[in-house]
């Protein structure tokens, strides 16, 4: 009876002990990244490396940066946004649903028109390029042109250069711009508007022409902490996102990093 008491004791004290050996990750906290679909590849590396090595979680949920802003004044719970233009962010600004400080103008990218398949002929884009010849009877690829960034930037390019007009019935408005991006890839749209850091990250599409830097408004992403997070990881990963690391991710993917 004593031998076996001792052994219930001795149980015990073993996982008392491996309760306190549990490392401090156990309490880690979970943070919400709402970002633009456009980030996904590079943002999916960052946000592995900074779990490994803080210990914390942060899952990221990619869409179109108008879908995110409206989620977000809706309630939706994020601890971090970060839009591809800067009029979303310019939107929870004004309506105080981010915290005050913590808004930062993190990237820049470009936009480019890109072609299905790797033997596909360089498009010279210039004033007045026959867009809607080349494309024939086939679609272009677009994010929705009215409300997710990567389409209004595109619209605001062709407009500058005056084929909006003639290309717009041939446009295929996709719900963000990895959409976009997938129609090209999948073939069923020969070309497409995406960004730079896009086309990097998809092998079965080729960059056929760069939009002129003129031909719309700056392309910079804006990211900041929300108002109702009450968690201090949140303004720890955006800090994160201007680290070294981060930045060589970010480059990797075809970004420009603005903030030093």
């Amino acid at each position: 009876m004593i031998a076996i008491t001792r052994r219930i004791a001795l149980a015990a004290a073993v996982c008392l002990s491996a309760t306190l050996a549990v490392p401090a990750r156990a309490t880690a906290e979970d943070i919400t990244i709402f970002a633009a679909a456009s980030m996904k590849t590079a943002l999916d590396a960052i946000a592995t490396a900074w779990n490994a090595e803080t210990g914390n979680s942060a899952v990221v949920s990619y869409a179109g940066s108008s879908a995110l802003a409206k989620q977000i004044q809706e309630g939706a719970p994020a601890d971090v946004f970060i839009s591809a233009a800067v009029k979303w962010m310019d939107t929870l600004e004004e309506s105080k649903l981010i915290k005050p400080g913590t808004r930062v103008d993190l990237l820049g990218n470009s936009i480019v028109l890109v072609a299905h398949g790797a033997e596909a002929a360089p498009v010279e884009i210039a004033p007045g390029f026959d867009l809607a010849g080349i494309l024939g009877e086939n679609k272009l690829a677009m994010a929705l042109v009215d409300s997710v960034p990567a389409g209004v930037y595109g619209k605001a390019a062709l407009t500058s250069l005056g084929v909006w007009d003639a290309v717009e019935p041939k446009v295929a408005q996709a719900d963000n711009v990895r959409a976009a991006l997938a129609l090209v890839a999948a073939g069923e749209a020969p070309m497409g508007i995406v960004y730079a850091s896009d086309a990097v990250a998809e092998p079965r599409v080729r960059i056929v022409g760069v939009f002129p830097a003129d031909s719309h408004p700056p392309i910079v992403y804006p990211a900041a902490v929300i108002a109702d997070s009450a968690k201090p990881e949140a303004q720890a990963f955006l800090t994160y996102l201007s680290g070294a690391k981060a930045r060589i991710a970010f480059e990797g993917q075809g970004f420009t990093v603005l903030k030093k």
